[in-house]
């Protein structure tokens, strides 16, 4: 019989389950028999043609054409020095190739690992006790406990339900949420019947106890696995910038390559020569070590976020954050350290502090109230009980306990809290008699009661207790505290639970003290153009008292709009009202929170918005940013989002934005660097045609650069610490592209060009001292020749060590950062250093590059001349800072 039209006695019976859970030696057993609770994964592409794919990009393709013509070149012309050049370039592909896959392979990993940080949990019973365990070492068997926010991470039958509705849109497609009970049923289909939750769903609302029957691939979701999986995300807009910037360069090479082959064949260079300078000219332009620079820059980024308590779920969120301009965050446990402690009560029509008053002194039904209505679970652990729940009601049962302990009471059932009623309520049995205490926004309650307990005597809450009770919560709101009321009913029997004629018992006040960083994280928002707009449920003065605390609201007439409020405005006058300089929505909904969000990107805004509940899922999926709390989020508001806060602060968001900034301005530092060194390379290719001298440099020595001595200079420069001055500039536009017209000024027509000057001017320093005249051709193995192709190689390394610093700021002086900032700037300097020493000065690289030893008095010029090219640099440097 399906297991949906079993009575509840027997489902445990047939899983040989009980609702007190699984022994650990059973659930061992278990576990051993069914595997692990895990879906598995749809395999994307193999491991060996994401390798393939290394080899055929736009940048190798481009390569292996030429090698492909300097192989038909050798087989048509041997001892040209052809396949020298061959193995060179197929060698450049090969190396580039690997190193790129395993970059990426390792960025694939790490994120991976950042993601494993925040695994899902669920709560067990197991040996009779409630624990929290990790959703795959769940068994058929199991008794596992939901609330709302929860997913369900495998398929289950209710044998406890209270409001229980399901998002089922994963499973059926169904977009609305249905309800769910532990009644049977006589529908026979998994996917419709009512009492069943099933893996890939989640909880909307409402409270559950459920016994598992199926795991793993044995689920309704694992038979359909293909829903578990997307097809892999888009590329980011940054990612498409590298690929259109990887084209444009490598288009520009090639149509250069061409249009000097053909003013070398109408001036009437030797076709051989004329061949292996356009060959140059096009290997000289191509910036093979971008792709692996970029991968592993991203990829470490993520790692420095995540050490920031900053999770990147999504790729494109890096980029995103550093053109962040307005941040919609919720205030408790955010902005707030999410600690609460009641610090005022009004009790019998009397306002005074916890700390000036006994338990004689407050209203029983008071203290009934804070100690009952709540959903907090119990946890037995070595004999130490404690509760799991909210901090807001763990810290009312607390105070309630302290002042007058009750005892253990039955929960009979509950009416769980939800957005739009901002209440809960539960129905207890104690002396024999069963009551209703409920809690909430006081204008909910107050709705609902007809009169108020004083001192254990009801009477009629008129108008002046009713005044009376606002102004205490005026007053409370004011202090900034969150203030909840409280009411009771005792039911006659057999009736059912309903919140109407309630009796006031009274109000709490609970502090929830701001975060100290936040403070700071406010003052940094504000000197980084970025506006922080409050969203809170909280009552409008609470929300202000917090505010201005926190230094959000430094004027004396913020805009506060009351949830209401905003319910009535146009979407015209809601785009109106958010150009006030500091606004904070109060008593909003979730629907209203998305309209707010909605609203802003209407005005062209960069939105990041938080969130931690289901409700808060629409508004996370709307906002460019969505960004969960990795403690007190929900699993729903986790995976709508694209950032996850680790420890719940809002200072982590500041810090992620500044890291998001850097990771831009740090591609745009090593892409500077990487540029700046083609046009040294190309210059001796262009004077070798036009003005008929010997070659300067050949092509394996511009490999040597390109992927030798720049590779990790220029990885260094991708990990470098956020400037100090990056949260004093306003955000970047979000359609500002990569390459801009300032960065290939500077690149190519100003560090380029003097590093070109500076390697053509030792290149025939090393001639002319030699006696070497103008229009003499030399034999390629001469020494003379060789030395001076060494000694230009040389000057290019040399500046570009000088430009490794020039290039960790635009406008900043060099002298302003030091290398403790950044020790991989260290290792990139020490390994550069060492490359080309070893290129120079021993035989296997004499061999392999066509160099030899240079004099010490060769190297102190162009040393000396690498300064005079840092020097006008910080000139530079000096009139755009003065200009600014």
């Amino acid at each position: 019989m399906n297991i949906a039209n079993l009575p509840i006695a027997e489902v445990l019976t047939s899983l040989k389950a009980s609702e007190q859970g699984l022994n650990s030696a059973d659930a061992e057993r278990r576990l051993r028999e069914f595997g692990y609770n895990l879906i598995e994964e749809i395999k994307g592409k193999p491991l060996w043609i994401r390798f393939l794919k290394e080899f055929t990009h736009f940048f190798a393709l481009i390569l292996w054409v030429a090698a492909g013509l300097a192989m038909f070149a050798e087989l048509r012309n041997p001892d040209e020095g052809m396949w020298q050049l061959v193995t060179a370039i197929v060698g450049v592909i090969l190396i580039n190739g690997f190193f790129s896959f395993w970059q990426e392979y390792r960025a694939e990993r790490a994120i991976s690992a950042l993601r494993n940080l925040l695994p899902q949990n669920v709560k067990v019973m197991r040996d009779g006790q409630l624990q929290t365990i990790s959703a795959n070492l769940l068994v058929p068997g199991d008794v596992v406990l939901f609330s709302e926010g929860d997913n369900v991470p495998a398929d289950c039958r209710l044998i406890q339900a209270s409001g229980v509705r399901v998002n089922t849109s994963t499973i059926t497609g169904e977009s609305l949420p249905k309800a769910r009970t532990a009644a049977g049923t006589d529908i026979g289909s998994a996917l419709e019947a009512n009492n069943l939750l099933l893996a890939g769903t989640s909880l909307v609302s409402g409270e559950g106890k459920a016994v598992i029957f199926a795991t793993g691939m044995h689920t309704e979701f694992g038979k359909i696995a293909h829903l578990t999986q997307t097809e892999g995300e888009a590329g980011s807009p940054l990612q498409r910038e590298i690929v259109r910037l990887s084209k444009l360069v490598a288009m520009f090479s090639s149509i250069l390559g061409l249009i000097f082959f053909g003013i070398g064949f109408v001036i009437g260079l030797p076709f051989w020569d004329n061949f292996m300078f356009a060959i140059g000219i096009i290997v000289a332009n191509v910036p093979e070590g971008l792709l692996p620079t970029v991968t592993l820059s991203l990829a470490m980024a993520t790692q420095r976020m995540a050490k920031r308590n900053a999770l990147i779920r999504h790729l494109p969120a890096v980029e995103t954050l550093g053109s962040t301009t307005v941040i919609c965050s919720d205030k408790t446990g955010t902005l707030t350290q999410n600690k609460m402690t009641v610090k005022r009560i009004f009790s019998d029509g009397v306002l005074y502090p916890p700390d000036v008053v006994d338990a004689c002194a407050i209203n029983v039904q008071l203290l009934r109230n804070a100690q009952y209505c709540h959903s907090l679970k119990r946890s037995i652990h070595n004999s130490q009980v404690t509760w799991l729940g909210d901090p807001m009601e763990l810290a009312l049962a607390e105070f309630a306990k302290n002042m007058n302990d009750f005892g253990e009471a039955p929960l009979i059932s509950e009416i769980p809290l939800d957005s739009e009623r901002r209440r809960m309520s539960v129905v207890i049995e104690h002396s024999g008699e069963l009551w209703l205490y409920c809690k909430g926004a006081p204008e909910t309650i107050m709705s609902l009661c007809e009169h108020v307990d004083l001192s254990g005597v009801q009477t009629r809450l008129d108008d002046t207790a009713r005044r009376r009770v606002s102004d205490a919560q005026e007053e409370m709101a004011g202090r900034g505290l969150r203030v909840l009321a409280f009411a009771y009913r005792k039911l006659l029997i057999n009736e059912i639970p309903a919140e109407k004629e309630m009796v006031f018992s009274g109000l709490i006040g609970l502090q929830d003290p701001p975060r100290p960083e936040v403070p700071e994280a406010m003052e940094r928002c504000r000197t980084a153009g970025i506006k922080v707009i409050m969203v809170t449920g909280d009552h409008p003065h609470t929300a202000v008292a917090i505010a201005r605390e926190i230094g959000m609201v430094k004027t004396e007439n913020p805009l506060v709009m009351h949830g209401e409020a905003l319910r009535k405005l146009t979407p015209a006058q809601l785009q109106i009202a958010l150009d006030s300089p500091e606004i904070l929505f109060t008593r909003v909904t979730a629907e209203q929170k998305m309209l707010v969000v909605q609203a802003l990107k209407r005005k062209g805004e960069i939105v990041a918005v938080t969130g931690d509940g289901v409700n808060d899922a629409p508004a996370l999926k709307s906002a460019h940013i969505g960004i969960a709390m990795g403690i007190a989020g929900t699993d729903v508001a986790k995976e709508a989002a694209d950032m996850i806060l680790l420890d719940d602060n809002f200072a982590s968001i500041v810090n992620a934005i500044e890291e998001g900034r850097a990771v831009f301005e740090n591609i745009r530092k090593f892409l500077t660097y990487i540029l700046s060194s083609n046009i040294p390379e190309i210059v001796p290719y262009l004077a070798f045609v036009l003005f008929k001298i010997p070659l300067p440099l050949t092509i394996i020595q511009i490999l040597a650069v390109d992927l030798g001595t720049d590779m990790l200079p220029a990885l260094a420069l991708g990990a470098e610490r956020p400037d100090r001055g990056l949260m004093q500039q306003p955000p970047r536009p979000s359609n500002e592209r990569l390459l801009s017209w300032p960065l290939i000024t500077r690149a190519y027509l100003w560090l380029g060009m003097m590093e070109a000057t500076v390697a053509m001017t030792i290149f025939f320093f090393m001639l002319y001292q030699a006696g070497w005249h103008y229009g003499e051709m030399l034999n390629k193995t001469s020494s003379l020749y060789i030395q001076a192709t060494t000694a230009c190689l040389a000057a290019i390394v040399m500046t570009q060590v000088i430009n490794l610093f020039l290039c960790r700021h635009p406008r900043e002086s060099s002298l302003r950062f030091t290398l403790k900032r950044n020790p991989l700037l260290i290792l990139g300097l020490i390994v550069e250093l060492t490359i080309i020493f070893a290129i120079v000065y021993t035989p296997l690289g004499n061999m392999l590059f066509g160099t030899q030893p240079l004099s010490a008095e060769i190297w102190l010029l162009m040393i000396l001349m690498a300064l005079g090219m840092g020097l006008l640099e910080e000139i530079r440097k000096h009139f755009v800072r003065n200009r600014h």
